[in-house]
């Protein structure tokens, strides 16, 4: 299934990937597994199977169908709506996101899960702990995988899936091929190019995979239930923390420190800059701390120390 084959009647399939993706990467609950469920199944059934395909006049056709619904079933049914078109724009099966068009009655859709600084670095000093302490071939592992995780936004699947020589000598960045096969350029730091060659030395030379597991490579449920308890034992609330959590961790506070929308767009490999407006609360922040702090027409002596 690609983006440019999505048709009618994939939505069982592509609901299927979205209640797996929220289960092992999200950690979401049973009954909201079964909530999700539910409406979207509901949505299709009301679409005639064109759910992942539908554009807003579509979606109005489903707010007109809720109308007599209250309040908190409507926002429910939006919010579990917006959740999959996320999940369908960002795996690359459509290029847009059209849940502008849903009703918002529970008031402006909310920033995804996330960690603040503190809990970022309670996660790696952990890991150092851990390093100094044992220095395993799986700390080892484990480092390469967060320092990937935070330092660059990848995706799960992108991350376990890179191929051995995806890093190659002193090279600064990555040519990752990801969702829907669109190419982007992915900046790596000197943290996570360090670790990465400390791993890249334990793993076997013919490895076709950088995170080798058996034959294949590391999947993404193992890789939630290593970074899950990491945060346990660094003593942040494991359910706070998934590899999605960290990759939102990666854009919110990239945002926090001066990024703009549109290099944050080119940086998560969105192919719509809509789906990163989810972020936009952020630096809408930040520019009115600037006006409150930089504009000339300031008071200097108001301002803190």
């Amino acid at each position: 299934m690609s983006g440019a084959a999505l048709g009618r009647g994939d939505d069982a399939a592509l609901i299927g990937r979205f209640l797996e993706m929220m289960a092992a990467e999200a950690g979401a609950a049973r009954n909201t597994l079964m909530a999700y469920a539910s409406d979207l199944r509901a949505a299709s059934t009301m679409l005639e199977g064109g759910l992942a395909i539908a554009g807003p006049d579509d979606l109005a056709r489903l707010s007109e169908a809720w109308m007599g619904l209250a309040r908190s079933s409507v926002a429910r049914k939006s919010a579990a709506l917006r959740r999959f078109f996320l999940f369908v724009a960002e795996e690359g099966f459509r290029a847009d996101d059209p849940s502008a068009a849903l009703p918002r009655p529970g008031g402006a859709r909310t920033l995804p899960r996330t960690l603040d600084h503190d809990q970022v670095g309670k996660l790696f000093a952990e890991l150092e702990r851990r390093q100094a302490e044992r220095g395993s071939p799986a700390d080892v592992r484990l480092t390469a995988l967060m320092e990937l995780l935070y330092g660059s936004g990848l995706r799960a699947t992108e991350l376990v899936s890179l191929p051995a020589r995806a890093l190659r000598g002193d090279d600064p960045f990555l040519i990752l091929r990801g969702k829907g096969g669109r190419e982007r350029l992915v900046p790596i730091s000197d943290r996570a190019r360090a670790a990465v060659a400390a791993w890249s030395a334990l793993i076997p030379a013919d490895s076709v995979w950088l995170f080798p597991s058996g034959k294949k490579h590391l999947s993404r449920v193992r890789l939630y239930q290593l970074v899950r308890a990491l945060a346990a034992d660094a003593g942040v609330p494991a359910e706070r923390v998934s590899p999605h959590v960290l990759r939102h961790a990666f854009a919110t506070h990239l945002l926090e420190g001066g990024a703009d929308l549109r290099a944050l767009q080119l940086l998560l490999g969105h192919a719509d800059i809509a789906t990163t407006q989810i972020y936009t609360h952020v630096d809408s922040r930040r520019l009115v701390e600037l006006v409150n702090t930089r504009h000339p027409l300031v008071d200097e002596a108001t301002l803190p120390a």
